[in-house]
């Protein structure tokens, strides 16, 4: 629909976008969006075990999009609601596996460490914990935790400090959280983006 003042020239609705998207890639195509982010992408990887709830299914892809992890696996079902994720999971590399312990033996062989973020006793916090730049960091399903088979199988098992009354936080938070706290240890502050070539550059 053309605007009153000029019927040639596109609306202040037309000119609007409404992706989730932070200024820079405003009106981008996906396809575009999709080949900057994969330049710069980090080498931290994201497990998220048969997560019962599909809204902490799709905060933690939107977390690992707000961190720009390399790739998401969610072991268990295929499907689930993607509303939460604000359309960040198009931005994604988001895979599914039935067999996460092979999946768990195939990134430590190419090299990364296999973290599992849980508060059970041995795990170190996560306050001052060390990251490496190829890291998984793996998060289990809510009430239950990760699975025995991924704690055994799990270089570091780290946990989020609280200072209330709750046992746990939930995981989708926890996930943020512990994005956060590789990205505070291994990258620093994030690149600028420029505006004329689209590459990232330091700020």
């Amino acid at each position: 629909m053309a605007s009153r003042e000029n019927p040639n020239f596109p609306s202040a609705d037309e000119l609007v976008d409404p992706r989730n998207l932070i200024d820079h890639f405003k009106y981008w195509r996906h396809d575009a969006i999709l080949a900057a982010l994969d330049a710069r992408r980090h080498e931290f990887v994201v497990v998220l075990e048969n997560f019962a709830y599909d809204f902490n299914i799709a905060t933690a892809i939107r977390n690992a999009n707000a961190f720009l992890a390399r790739e998401v696996w969610i072991v268990g079902r295929r499907r689930f609601d993607r509303r939460g994720a604000m359309g960040t999971h198009r931005y994604q590399h988001v895979h599914h596996t039935k067999d996460e312990p092979a999946l768990l033996a195939r990134l430590r062989g190419n090299g990364m460490r296999v973290v599992a973020v849980d508060n059970v006793p041995g795990a170190v916090s996560l306050i001052g914990y060390a990251w490496q730049p190829k890291s998984v960091l793996v998060f289990g399903q809510e009430q239950i935790g990760v699975a025995p088979h991924a704690l055994a199988a799990a270089d570091d098992i780290v946990y989020i400090p609280q200072y209330g009354s709750t046992r746990s936080i939930n995981v989708g938070t926890a996930s943020g959280i512990a994005m956060f706290s590789y990205a505070a240890s291994v990258l620093g502050e994030p690149p600028g983006w420029d505006h004329d070539t689209g590459a990232a550059i330091d700020q």
